[in-house]
């Protein structure tokens, strides 16, 4: 029991460790009711909001009524863990954390790219800030014109996510939607072809990428693209592995399959 009770403490600490590393030091926090409506009302980009467990008395609830109509994800927390992301200031029950994205809609994204040269990444489940802004900053590099990210599990575009793109947040538009392979057959009617990063399919270098809209469906490390997005894609792209590793982390796969798609557009051009 005693154990147990260790394991669970270190396991706390070692969250709270986690969340203060993410936020310490940036300016991508909003706490305090009037400073928080004031953002929502300004049109500000919020990734998050956390609100305390239980607390939804004065203007709080006018608060989370707007950012649910943004479709803002809000979590309840502990009320510990508002004090630590946003230090000694008076959170009064509620902190935002602001994007550095910009967000747009699909339509928006779509009246960007020039027929039969789209090039988009969509992320499937991943929940690491640090891949996710990796991925961000290998396909701002190869031109991609956006990234498409699901409204709920999915990293944050915060400040950890920010600093791993190295900035690339800023430039690449992304697009939240809440129903992932919907969107993927959204971009197919546009004329994409999508390709999934799966370890079963052809190898990316024997595909025809260079002559069509191509978006790139990355999975997550733990439990890959999900079933319904697989089967939606028109085809499952590969890459040889060669050593006694069969996986790569998912923003180098990524980078890889983007450069691909560089590779074969340069040669045909």
């Amino acid at each position: 029991m005693a154990e147990q009770k260790d394991h669970n403490r270190n396991g706390k600490r070692a969250e709270r460790s986690q969340t203060e590393r993410e936020f310490k030091g940036f300016e991508d926090i909003i706490a305090g009711r009037n400073p928080c409506m004031e953002a929502l009302r300004s049109g500000q980009n919020i990734e998050q909001i956390f609100v305390s467990a239980g607390e939804r008395n004065g203007s709080l609830p006018g608060i989370l009524k707007l950012a649910k109509d943004r479709g803002i994800p809000i979590k309840e927390v502990h009320p510990a863990k508002l004090k630590s992301l946003c230090g000694n200031e008076n959170h009064q029950g509620i902190v935002m954390q602001k994007s550095y994205a910009a967000d747009v809609t699909l339509e928006e994204l779509l009246a960007k790219v020039t027929p039969g040269k789209g090039l988009i990444v969509l992320c499937d489940g991943i929940e690491d800030p640090h891949n996710l802004g990796a991925i961000i900053r290998s396909a701002e590099a190869a031109g991609a014109q956006g990234i498409i990210c699901p409204r709920r599990h999915s990293a944050p575009m915060g400040a950890v996510c920010y600093k791993s793109s190295a900035g690339a947040c800023s430039h690449l538009p992304v697009v939240r939607v809440s129903n992932l392979v919907q969107t993927a057959k959204e971009l197919q009617k546009a004329g994409f072809w999508i390709y999934a990063a799966e370890a079963d399919g052809v190898y990316a270098t024997k595909a025809s990428l260079a002559d069509r809209s191509v978006a790139l469906v990355i999975g997550s490390e733990g439990s890959g693209i999900s079933r319904l997005m697989k089967e939606t894609c028109d085809e499952i792209l590969s890459l040889p592995m060669l050593g006694k590793v069969n996986s790569l982390n998912a923003s180098v796969a990524a980078g890889i399959l983007l450069y691909e798609v560089v590779r074969q557009r340069m040669e045909q051009a």
